[in-house]
């Protein structure tokens, strides 16, 4: 009955989250040109490698600490203090080497210098605003705080929704849409940092040993973060350097129709992963819980993948007419996204328990393997052969995943000494 009501409660804010945030994508979209949904998706794609590379693991460190410390009002203080500062230092390393990437990018797809310029600077407000969100969460979350954070997430996807209308109806370029999103994001962070004042201690100052407790972290994920800039964004590069502006609006489009998956990825991570990480010590607990919650989304995304085979052109019209000849692409498109889906999740049930995989290992397989992938298997000069070599890709990753997972849990971890 609790895990009903709580699986009720959440299910339903987020369908009215994921719908306001949906209907915004949907709405850009339809508004903007072509052109300009093009830059917008080089833009977006961009934050999301800036925000990746900021990051480098702190937040995972941060919830990892946080989960053994989570009564502790002083000690969360001095951990998200700690995972503050290294932040602020992540993202100018980040800014500095991402910005001339996405310059030249828009400059090859036509975008003036100034206008490249204009979009670069309201990107960067958006970049600050999502990488403190990210952090702001972890106390909330930790305390199963559910409500309060649905409440701050719908207004998240209002003040986005009221903002952007208005904007792109007389002014429809990617600058102003990514402007309005950013501001949705900072309002939203000041509700954050008031929730999680009531949890932790702010004033807290950032301790050596966190510090050290977070890198180490940090060391065995930002190889691997490093590499995700690249891969986890691989069809968006592709298209981006062997395509036309065309063909980026087409993947972009398709993306945000995935954008629905997001929905059941929040719940686990809303519901699920905080209570894995605060699991006992089990190791059979462990793994079949693991098992368990991958089992779920596998049946879900068959569902999921069933219903856009047999019926794309539904799914298609939410796009537009601009988009009404890819049935084949977001078949593929919708059957790649699932495996992500599946495979993200086993990643963050398991870095939650401090079970991060080699990175260098990971990257070197991953990297192997798609450099054959492309030369043996796909024509990445096509749209359909871009989204192919990132399925590939993709059942490659959940499987290494899930074989580490089994190997760390049943040799490595020290189930005598975890979390003391």
């Amino acid at each position: 009955m609790k895990w009903g009501k709580l699986i009720g409660v959440t299910g339903g804010a987020q369908i009215l989250i994921q719908g306001l945030g949906f209907l915004v994508g949907i709405y850009i979209i339809r508004i903007l040109s072509q052109e300009q949904y093009a830059y917008y998706t080089l833009a977006n794609t961009m934050l999301g490698t800036m925000t990746v590379l900021a990051d480098g693991g702190i937040s995972t460190g941060v919830m990892a600490e946080g989960g053994k410390e989570w009564k502790d009002r002083d000690e969360l203080g001095a951990i998200l203090a700690t995972g503050m500062q290294m932040r602020r230092q992540f993202a100018i390393g980040s800014l500095l080497v991402s910005i001339p990437v996405l310059y030249y990018l828009l400059h090859s797809q036509g975008l003036l210098w100034w206008e490249s310029s204009l979009l670069i600077l309201c990107l960067i407000p958006a970049f600050l605003a999502a990488l403190s969100g990210s952090l702001l969460q972890i106390v909330p979350r930790l305390h199963q705080n559910i409500n309060e954070l649905l409440k701050i997430n719908v207004q998240l996807n209002v003040v986005r929704l009221v903002l952007t209308l208005p904007l792109l109806h007389f002014l429809p370029l990617a600058s102003l849409a990514i402007l309005a999103s950013s501001i949705g994001q900072w309002v939203s962070n000041i509700q954050l940092r008031k929730l999680s004042l009531k949890k932790a201690n702010w004033k807290a100052a950032p301790t050596a040993e966190y510090r050290r407790r977070i890198m180490a972290k940090v060391k065995k994920i930002l190889p691997g973060s490093i590499y995700y800039c690249i891969s986890g964004q691989i069809t968006v590069w592709l298209v981006a350097f062997f395509s036309d502006t065309d063909s980026v609006a087409e993947i972009g489009a398709l993306s945000r129709l995935m954008m629905l998956l997001s929905l059941v990825k929040l719940s686990v991570d809303m519901l699920i992963v905080p209570r894995y990480a605060r699991l006992p010590s089990d190791k059979k607990t462990v793994i079949l819980r693991f098992f368990q919650v991958l089992a779920l989304l596998t049946g879900v995304s068959v569902l999921i993948v069933g219903a856009v085979y047999l019926f794309p052109n539904v799914f298609l019209w939410i796009l537009g007419g601009q988009y009404m000849n890819l049935d084949y692409e977001v078949v593929l498109m919708t059957i790649s996204s699932c495996i992500m889906l599946v495979s993200g999740v086993g990643y963050m049930l398991a870095s939650s328990r401090g079970i991060i995989p080699n990175p260098y290992l990971f990257i070197l397989v991953n990297v192997v393997s798609q450099v054959l992938i492309l030369y043996f298997l796909v024509d990445y000069t096509t749209l359909a052969g871009v989204i192919l070599f990132s399925i590939y890709g993709a059942i490659l990753n959940l499987v290494y995943r899930v074989v580490d997972f089994l190997y760390q849990t049943l040799v490595k971890v020290d189930w005598s000494t975890e979390g003391s």
